[in-house]
């Protein structure tokens, strides 16, 4: 669907801010992504872009009505993934599951049929299935030593699956295996690693960021009061020595 050129800038304007806000500061990009939609409902990109915002945060019926239009709109399986995430996110896993074995699933791309495996084996665990859940990760793609887009999340969260399961030494492999390809930090394995390895990291400053300060400020002054002690007693000592002279001078006079 075309839009006059005025009204295609200011939606796209509100695009723009919708990828650029959605991970920073993902309620300020889902209020773009109303405004957006207000503008130009019938374009399928400005309903792939709203679902995305109302995912983002957790409005996951709202995502789930907004996947299903573009989806009509354009005839793509692309968001099946995260249409079936959006599915496990209103606590209905079970429906999830349903979808991972759809035909639409055949349709997807490596990186979809990935996603698809993710979500199918969170699936499991909200359902209290761990063990299908490891089984449901256990793919070439998770064997596989090439790195590709998806190989951190995919290892990520098989290690923690292995976790839960009580296989700790296999969760630590698979956690280092996550970490090994996870150039971008997109997850946080090292801090999985470290806690497993029982590793804690502590702040040395407070909330405020004065703790440190607050800490060398009070050696300063426990120095200065060690410094002023001595001062002190030396003054009163001084004082002491100059009476014993004004006493000896007076008694001298009055024996005079």
């Amino acid at each position: 669907m075309s839009l006059p050129k005025t009204l295609a800038e200011d939606v796209a304007r509100n695009l723009v801010m919708v990828a650029r806000l959605i991970d920073e500061d993902p309620e300020e990009a889902y209020a773009y992504a109303r405004i957006a939609l207000r503008l130009a409902s019938r374009v399928a990109a400005v309903r792939e872009a709203a679902g995305f915002a109302a995912y983002a945060t957790q409005k996951y019926a709202e995502a789930l009505a907004e996947f299903r239009a573009s989806r009509r709109m354009t005839g793509s399986v692309d968001l099946w993934p995260v249409m079936a995430d959006c599915e496990r996110g209103l606590g209905r896993p079970e429906r999830a599951m349903a979808m991972a074995g759809e035909p639409e699933v055949q349709k997807l791309d490596k990186a979809g049929q990935v996603e698809m495996r993710l979500v199918a084996a969170g699936a499991r665990r909200d359902m209290g299935q761990i063990d299908a859940a490891i089984v449901t990760l256990q793919s070439p793609e998770l064997a596989s030593n090439s790195v590709q887009p998806w190989t951190p999340r995919l290892r990520y969260a098989y290690a923690d699956a292995l976790l839960e399961a009580g296989r700790e030494d296999e969760a630590r492999e698979w956690f280092g295996k996550a970490l090994e390809a996870d150039k971008d930090g997109s997850t946080d394995a090292s801090d999985r690693l470290a806690a497993l390895d029982g590793v804690e990291f502590v702040d040395a400053l407070g909330d405020d960021g004065t703790a440190e300060q607050d800490a060398v400020d009070g050696d300063e002054a426990d120095d200065a009061d060690d410094d002023i002690a001595p001062r002190a007693e030396d003054a009163r000592e001084g004082r002491d020595d100059e009476d014993d002279d004004q006493d000896g001078s007076a008694d001298g006079s009055v024996k005079a």
